[in-house]
């Protein structure tokens, strides 16, 4: 953790936050088209258009799931989270549009 802490020492508060609420709506329209992926490879399963587009909606998906993960020990240092929203927001990483709600409901508590 010391390494994202240095990582991310060198940008304001500010711009990490426009980061991670930018990573938070991206993740969601990403499991949007992963979840539009899914019902297409179902439904035409033996083409190759469905396996291209799942393969790079699931990569873009993917990166935007691991950007989350690595911003939350900063954003969490940076709104004071206790251990129980800090937990909660690991957790909303699992589950459909969570993040958005993440951003709006956990973002709003006033830093110090």
């Amino acid at each position: 953790m010391n390494f994202l802490e240095k990582l991310f020492s060198k940008y304001p508060q500010e711009k990490v936050i426009r980061w991670f609420k930018n990573i938070c709506l991206a993740e969601a329209v990403s499991w949007f088209f992963l979840f539009t992926a899914m019902i297409w490879i179902r439904t035409n399963p033996k083409d190759i258009f469905p396996i291209v587009y799942i393969s790079t909606i699931g990569s873009i998906h993917g990166l935007f799931f691991t950007l989350y993960l690595i911003f939350l020990p900063s954003v969490r240092k940076i709104f004071a989270w206790d251990d129980e929203d800090s937990v909660f927001a690991l957790i909303a990483a699992f589950f459909p549009f969570a993040t958005i709600w993440i951003d709006k409901k956990l973002a709003r508590f006033d830093r110090e």
